[in-house]
């Protein structure tokens, strides 16, 4: 009798907000943690030039299936789903660690990509299931000063491994972690609603499979249009970017006819939730670009050692970090529509102060900038994913979620290609115009400057879209039959 009412007790919603904050840590940490080893990596396996796919096959696997995930949580349940993609990250983990070779390496890393994928997919819903419509936005704004302590402190303890363990340290320390936190996600997570009526025999195979390979060749190309051996008018590129778009398209076509799609496109009638989703993914499209170019800036022009800029770029995820949960404080106390927008334009506003680029500038010039961009971002972030998911019928909430982090990840993977692409032609263009080499710190800072020219405007767009977000406050639930009208599947 007692066990029966314990049970029942709705579970404490900070210690399933700490489990849940555990795992995206590790995941964002396991990101961050593997690309100081790549040197290290392609010496002792001699992995050559594809030391890249140890990094390009995680996030490559995590994008394209973070929909899929998100889609059958909401028929499977969210807790046996979120425990499951533990269970294979953790797992995965021992045996990146144990690689005899670089391809045993990439074939684990897609594998593990799977296990983070359920973890980013499915941890946001978890939340919004478990806290009320005034607290998410203060738990999504913790869990993202988790994400940006994940992404700081990769780095420095990866370092630290290194030059004690070896590579394989980096994956290893995942196990004895891991196995604590799968059985505290055990005990603490509560049973999530899942929808009925639904088996996997009428899971969209078809859909999944478009998008699976549509994501992963359009992201690909991308990848492979900067780089030299390439170049945006390669035909693999052309080839890999086009069948991209076609299966995509096709993605989206055959969603609008089939009767229990994956992705129910009703979701993108609800106002507030595309508003949020479409300017999230200019945001981190923008946070792509800038990560691609400054650690550029700071060592090729600025001449930092790779340790010193490593500690000036530290000054961005301890800003988030830090103001983060002030957010998401905010957000149950602030319209989400003013905070999120300010937020936005604080961050563009550190963008177009980047656009004065100098090679006479010391580590502190950097450093308020960054402060600064970082600053609005966290202000903007955590109300903004709270709206969209507080906007999402709660049979839809994992997919909705899911699609949050998809725009974050291919967000940052065309911010990369859109700066490549911006700060290559201007370099090149200022170069020939002015006769010298594109090395020169002239046609470099020429280029760079465009790049965050372009950043700037992105940010802008980003914040207009956030301001004309409909009425629906991130505050109040859903209006009554909205939830129920939206859930039902399109015949």
């Amino acid at each position: 009798m007692n066990v029966t009412n314990q049970a029942s007790l709705p579970p404490n919603k900070w210690l399933v907000l700490a489990t849940l904050a555990f795992g995206t840590f590790m995941a964002t940490l396991d990101s961050s943690i593997v690309n100081i080893a790549l040197p290290t990596i392609r010496r002792e396996l001699n992995a050559g030039d594809s030391v890249e796919w140890v990094v390009l096959s995680y996030l490559l696997t995590t994008t394209s299936t973070l929909l899929i995930m998100g889609k059958l949580s909401d028929w499977l349940g969210r807790r046996p789903m979120y425990i499951t993609g533990f269970v294979i990250f953790v797992l995965v983990s021992l045996l990146c660690g144990l690689s005899w070779s670089s391809a045993s390496l990439i074939g684990f890393r897609v594998v593990q990509g799977l296990g983070a994928s359920m973890l980013f997919a499915i941890g946001p819903a978890i939340i919004s299931d478990t806290f009320a419509p005034h607290e998410r936005g203060q738990a999504l704004g913790l869990m993202g000063a988790v994400v940006a302590a994940g992404s700081s402190t990769g780095p420095v303890v990866g370092g630290l491994l290194l030059g004690q363990f070896g590579w394989s340290s980096i994956f290893f320390v995942n196990v004895p972690v891991g196995l604590i936190a799968i059985w505290r996600a055990s005990v603490v997570l509560p049973p999530s609603p899942k929808q009925t009526g639904h088996s996997l025999r009428q899971f969209d195979l078809v859909g999944a499979g478009l998008f699976l390979v549509g994501v992963t060749t359009l992201l690909t190309g991308l990848d492979f249009g900067p780089e030299p051996d390439y170049g945006w008018r390669h035909p693999v590129v052309l080839g890999l970017m086009g069948s991209g778009v076609v299966l995509l398209t096709g993605f989206f076509i055959w969603e609008n006819r089939t009767p229990l799609p994956m992705l129910q496109l009703s979701l993108f009638r609800i106002r507030p939730y595309t508003s949020a989703i479409v300017a999230a993914w200019l945001g981190f499209v923008a946070s792509g670009g800038n990560l691609f170019v400054i650690p550029f800036f700071l060592q090729q022009l600025l001449g930092f050692t790779p340790q010193k800029a490593g500690l000036v770029l530290l000054a961005g995820p301890l800003t988030l970090s830090i103001v983060a949960p002030i957010g998401g404080y905010l957000s149950s106390r602030v319209s989400t529509r003013w905070l999120a927008s300010t937020g936005l334009l604080i961050t563009a506003s550190g963008y177009f102060a980047f656009s004065f680029l100098s090679t006479d500038w010391s580590w502190h010039d950097v450093v308020w900038r960054s402060g600064l961009v970082s600053l609005g971002f966290a202000l903007f972030q955590s109300p903004n994913s709270s709206s969209a998911l507080n906007a999402a019928p709660l049979g839809q909430r994992g997919i909705a979620s899911s699609m949050i982090a998809f725009m974050r990840n291919m967000g940052l993977v065309m911010g990369i290609a859109v700066a490549a692409a911006v700060w290559y032609s201007t370099r090149n263009g200022y170069a020939q115009g002015a006769h010298m080499a594109p090395t020169d710190a002239s046609a470099q800072l020429a280029g760079m400057r465009a790049v965050y020219w372009v950043l700037s405007g992105l940010v802008l767009t980003a914040a207009m879209v956030s301001l004309g977000r409909g009425s629906l406050s991130p505050d109040k639930p859903r209006p009554d039959g909205v939830e129920e009208q939206l859930s039902t599947p399109v015949s």
